[in-house]
């Protein structure tokens, strides 16, 4: 494998598989969800070694710090040891908060509950 200087951010985030697509990567770049040094960056942004990026999806910001350059997608063991996993414990606690969301909350105009979800939402509730 060839080593490079610098990588677009949007290859880079889909070759150390944190989005399933480059375009995934490249459209979480554009609309704000990725910072690298606490910038928001476009999906072109070179990045380079030691930067520290931050992404953003849904509840939960992962922080990563870039110890080396990919450009094409490679297997989760090699991919690993291009990035060093920052996100602290209290981002990834928000995942466990996350899945208590939709026995809490209801989108307007799904109809009424379930018997399921009604129960679901009673055990929230007494929690």
């Amino acid at each position: 494998m060839e080593t490079v200087e610098k990588c677009r951010i949007d290859k880079w985030l889909w070759a150390i598989r944190c989005y399933k697509t480059r375009s995934a990567a490249s459209e979480a770049a554009t609309s704000g969800k990725v910072k690298v040094d606490g910038q928001a960056v476009k999906a072109s942004y070179m990045v380079t070694v030691g930067k520290t990026v931050a992404v953003r999806k849904g509840v939960v910001t992962y922080t990563y710090k870039v110890l080396g350059l990919i450009e094409k997608r490679v297997g989760a063991a090699v991919a690993r040891e291009h990035y060093e996993d920052l996100t602290p414990p209290e981002e990834l606690d928000k995942l466990k908060m996350d899945s208590l969301l939709p026995a809490a909350f209801r989108e307007r105009g799904t109809g009424r509950p379930t018997k399921k979800e009604r129960r679901d939402i009673d055990k929230f509730n007494r929690n």
